[in-house]
């Protein structure tokens, strides 16, 4: 064989070796297990949580309780006791949800006319996804646009069926949606913005253990990234009670007496739970909680059996044999079942003896088997999800719970015939030599579906180092101020709950892994419970700030000599290896020109750093070092301004001086002036006016901070003379520490020599606005602003007027220590001011997510920590249920109370908006109110077409009350769809307002759309 055959055949082999690696890959991925990374549910009994179903099951108690008096059921008309009464329920009772009706419409951007008309199951199914991916530790807003799979389990749509033939007129066009069970699962994604399947599953009482298992093998074979998976059942009508009062299937005291003696039928429940299930590798590689592991699961059909709804025993075998298959488990590798177990005579025996047959044979340990019906009732499409949810938190607490209601084990089977006890009494999970906790959940529809899902323990995680609280403060935002307070109030009793959770993995998760809404807060400090307590109780606390960031530019202002402090740098410097890179940098350009280097008096030497010459080196090294940090963490400005010295490292922000040419600049500057005669400078609060007028000779004004601070600087008797007149006045008058009198004549005689280094540098145009405060009419890529800038007096007031009005809505003070915010705010009007110090760096970071639109990228700021749990977003519920009655007129006087109008226009409002007549069967008499713009003075057609625009966004939206309109929240926020949108147009229209079809996208919140539309009709 020459070589080119021996290449061929290699070339053959390699072909056929890699072929042979793709498969084993392949088969490798479609048997992996998959990881449940997040769980939300609502259950009877006042369950909230996973925490909460334990809870329940963990103390035996009974959810179940009475029919629901809020849904139009006439229960007392429905119920009768005789199981042969036609179209009645020989039982009331049942496991319920009791504020099904509840609902956060605004939070997911759903008018509350559109919510009444959406089937509570799809309103309970958002809130329980936004919920589940919160407590895997992923923002929900993070999922947009990725491949996440969507799966729920739906039986009942029955919502708005109960109403027809004649619905609610003004509903037209989302009843369809609103009760279509494939929107339920086509809704989340929508809302979140997934893009992988959305299948909605119907497979009776098994519904939710499909869409499980159906998640878990999209997983395995690449079509999802993420799966949601659950399911949910709220009963509109009491139908199903009815119809198993004909079947005689029902339980009379509408308990699940599961596998029971005392069994006599299914009572049954409502209920919705999600999981969020992703590839267990991926699980790992994302730092994603992993709750329990899913090694295998099956589906199957009854098929052909004595009934269409009776069940089928050997399928039941095949269904457990398949999925043990798929784990490539023994029966014996299962410690529990958490089984159907709906307490009927003939669906429970049929159950035992399919797990006596395959689980109870030839195992040392028996086969413990329990069911949560006995504790919720039977929550049909959401029954099975109750199931994997129960388990996975018995595992984590090495417990399984008594089933309830089980006065002895039912006689219909012969319990001989395998190894399997009734779980009567909670107990210990049974010791497994070593190996995972591992146990199976069932559910069998009255289609002839039949699911079977096995679930191992996680492998165990060794607890962290607990660092303590590192100062990282904690964020939280909501949808409103209301929730945002009830947030904090929250997340105070969880940590006080678990004091023991690292303080910072619990801030890298609030921080990193939730959504971050309009209204938001943050708390720091040793006492972080009280802090929010504060915030909870709207009190002001010195560690708690909130605010609701507005739109506009950010501006750095770098502060000027006066700032400095021993130490300054030296936490940024040991914590940040950006910032400590950048020092390096600025301290290797400055170094060669001072006698001792510059990070050895930064770091303590506090008489050298008084010094001007150390002081201003170290504010121009510290400034810049700052920015690169704040850069590196995903924070630049639109604007630089700085005072005085301060303005050198905004010229190299801005791009005008590179950072060579501003450290040899600034150098000069500060070894110059060094060598100035001694001077004096007092900050007196009063206006430069006023203190021009007081001025004697040797004095001059050097600052003007704010349009009530002046500064005033030169010779020291004379500046102490002025001082002293200022004090008899009764104004705060207070000399600063610096060695020099600065921006005053003392500083001429430097001014040829520093001229000489400032003309020969390159300076150029800014690449950031660069807003002069040493000379306002001057250009800052000149070397002549620099000289001057040394001699002329600093006003700063004027650069922070300037900079608020290019819409600068956030100050960024950088300074080792604050000596500029409180001018900012003088000048700045409501603009948030924030303090970014080396000492307290990170709450100025959380300062500017909290107060500006400018948040840093979190990620880049704190390291990574495992997922914490705190507490999820708290919805705030209004309710939402169908009734068959019209809504009523929109009420004027409260609108006119939201406007914020004069006395005389808010009557006149009222007279534009007044009913017709006050009372029903009242007199109609003639309306005179004006109707169409063209009947409005011209005086009053502003306020008409504001009024007009809110009433008629109120009135397609759904709101009784126009005030309740957030007028800066878009339309698509505020729930305006396509259909309501073609409504406002034709109100607005008939008014005699013409809504062009581009004005709901170019004008898109109310406030906007108002101010567009009055211009129109002023014009």
């Amino acid at each position: 064989m020459d070589n080119d055959e021996k290449l061929v055949e290699y070339l053959k082999w390699t072909t056929a070796e890699l072929h042979r690696t793709r498969e084993r890959l392949a088969e490798a991925q479609r048997r992996e297990p998959v990881a449940i990374v997040g769980a939300s549910c609502r259950y009877p009994g006042g369950v909230r949580s996973p925490e909460g179903l334990w809870e329940l099951v963990a103390e035996g108690r009974d959810a179940v309780s009475d029919m629901p008096a809020d849904r139009g059921w006439d229960v007392d008309a429905l119920y009768d006791p005789d199981p042969d009464a036609p179209g009645k329920s020989y039982t009331r009772s049942g496991g319920f949800l009791y504020d099904a009706a509840g609902f956060d419409a605004e939070f997911f951007g759903i008018s509350p006319r559109e919510a009444a008309a959406v089937d509570p199951q799809q309103r309970i199914l958002l809130e329980l996804a936004w919920e589940a991916v919160e407590r895997a530790g992923i923002d929900p807003g993070a999922l947009r646009g990725t491949r996440t799979g969507t799966y729920v389990g739906i039986m009942y749509s029955d919502y708005a069926a109960r109403l027809y033939p004649a619905p609610p007129p003004d509903l037209g066009g989302m009843l369809g949606t609103g009760s279509a069970p494939s929107i339920a699962s086509g809704r989340i994604a929508y809302t979140l913005g997934l893009e992988g399947p959305a299948i909605t599953v119907d497979t009776a009482c098994s519904s939710s253990l499909v869409a499980v298992h159906l998640a878990a093998q999209a997983l395995r074979q690449g079509e999802c990234e993420l799966a949601l998976a659950g399911g949910a059942t709220i009963m509109a009508t009491p139908g199903t009670f009815v119809e198993f009062s004909r079947q005689r299937g029902l339980a009379a005291d509408g308990r699940c007496k599961s596998f029971a003696a005392a069994a006599d039928g299914v009572g049954w429940a409502e209920g919705a739970g999600l999981l969020l299930l992703e590839r267990l590798s991926d699980a790992r590689a994302n730092g994603h909680p992993i709750l329990a592991v899913i090694p295998g699961s099956a589906v199957n059909q009854d098929g052909a059996s004595n009934g269409l709804t009776a069940p089928n025993g050997p399928s039941q075998q095949r269904v457990i044999r398949d999925a043990l298959a798929a784990a490539g488990w023994s029966p014996a590798d299962v410690d529990a079942v958490e089984a159907h177990g709906t307490g009927t005579t003939l669906g429970d025996p049929i159950e035992a003896q399919a797990l006596l047959a395959t689980y109870g044979q030839e195992r040392e340990e028996p086969l413990y088997i329990g069911s949560v019906k006995s504790n919720l009732g039977h929550a049909q499409a959401a029954a099975g999800i109750a199931g994997i949810i129960k388990m996975v938190e018995a595992m984590r607490h090495g417990v399984l719970p008594a089933s309830l209601h089980i006065d002895a084990p039912t006689p219909h089977v012969d319990w001989t015939e395998g190894k399997a006890e009734l779980l009567t009494r909670a107990r210990a999970w049974p010791s497994s030599g070593g190996r995972p906790f591992r146990a199976g959940v069932s559910s069998f529809g009255i289609s002839g579906t039949n699911a079977h899902v096995l679930l191992e323990q996680p492998p165990s995680e060794e607890p962290g180092q607990d660092p303590g609280d590192q100062g990282v403060p904690w964020l939280l935002s909501a949808r409103s101020q209301a929730a945002l307070r009830e947030s904090a109030g929250r997340l105070a009793a969880w940590r006080r709950a678990h004091p023991g959770i690292p303080a910072d993995q619990v801030a890298h998760t609030l921080a990193t892994r939730r959504a971050h809404h309009p209204y938001r807060a943050y708390v720091s400090g040793p006492d972080l419970p009280a802090a929010l307590d504060a915030v909870a109780e709207g009190r002001a606390h010195p560690k708690a700030v909130t605010g609701r960031p507005r739109p506009g530019r950010l501006a750095f202002v770098y502060s000027g000599q006066g700032s400095q402090r021993p130490g300054m740098g030296r936490a940024l410097d040991e914590a940040y290896p950006a910032f400590a890179a950048k020092l390096d940098e600025v301290c290797a350009l400055l170094d060669p020109g001072l006698p001792v280097p510059l990070r050895e008096v930064m770091s303590g030497d506090g008489d050298r750093l008084a010094t001007t010459l150390y002081t201003q080196t170290a504010l121009f090294a510290y400034h810049v070092a700052l920015s690169a940090l704040l850069a590196e963490h995903g924070v630049t400005p639109d604007r630089v301004a700085g005072h005085s010295v301060g303005e050198y490292a905004a010229a190299y922000q801005a791009g005008i001086l590179t950072l060579p040419d501003a450290a040899t600049l600034l150098l000069a500057r500060a070894t110059l002036l060094g060598t100035l005669p001694p001077g004096a400078m007092t900050a007196v609060d009063a206006t430069a006016d006023e203190v021009a007028a007081t001025l004697v000779p040797g004095v001059e004004i050097a600052a003007r901070n704010s349009a009530h601070a002046t500064v005033v600087s030169g010779d020291p008797a004379a500046v102490a003379e002025v001082t002293a007149r200022w004090r008899e006045r009764g104004r705060r008058a207070t000399p600063l520490k610096v060695p020099h009198a600065f921006h005053s004549a003392h500083t001429e005689p430097v001014l040829e020599r520093f001229a000489e280094v400032a003309r020969t540098l390159t300076y150029a145009r800014p690449r950031i606005p660069f807003i002069p405060a040493g000379d306002p009419a001057g250009d800052p890529a000149t070397p002549e602003y620099w000289i001057g800038q040394i001699r002329r007096p600093v006003d700063f007031a004027h650069a922070v007027t300037t900079l608020a009005d290019q819409e600068v809505t956030a100050f960024a003070e950088l300074t080792p220590h604050p000596t500029l915010t409180p001018h900012v705010r003088h000048a700045a009007g409501d603009a948030a001011v924030i303090v970014l110090t080396d000492h307290a760096y990170l709450e100025g970071l959380a300062g500017l997510h909290t107060q500006s639109t400018h948040a840093p990228t979190w990620t880049r700021v704190l390291a990574p920590r495992p997922p914490a749990n705190p507490p999820t977003y708290p919805f705030r519920h209004q309710n939402y249920w169908l009734h068959p009655a019209a809504r009523g007129n929109l009420d004027a006087a409260g609108l006119a109370a939201a406007l914020d109008l004069t006395p005389e226009q808010r009557k006149a409002l009222e007279e534009y908006l007044r009913p017709a007549h006050d009372e029903p069967g009242a007199p109609q008499e003639p309306d005179e109110r004006p109707a169409h713009l063209a009947d409005v003075p011209p005086e009053e057609r502003a306020e008409f077409v504001r009024a007009l625009v809110l009433a008629s966004a109120a009135s397609v939206l759904g709101h009784a009350d126009p005030g309740e309109l957030d007028l800066d929240l878009d339309f698509m926020s505020l729930g305006l769809s396509s259909i309501t949108a073609v409504e406002l147009a034709a109100q607005l229209k008939a008014a005699g307002i013409e809504l062009g079809a581009a004005d709901l996208y170019d004008h898109p919140t109310p406030a906007e759309l108002v101010r567009h539309l009055q211009n129109g009709v002023n014009r």
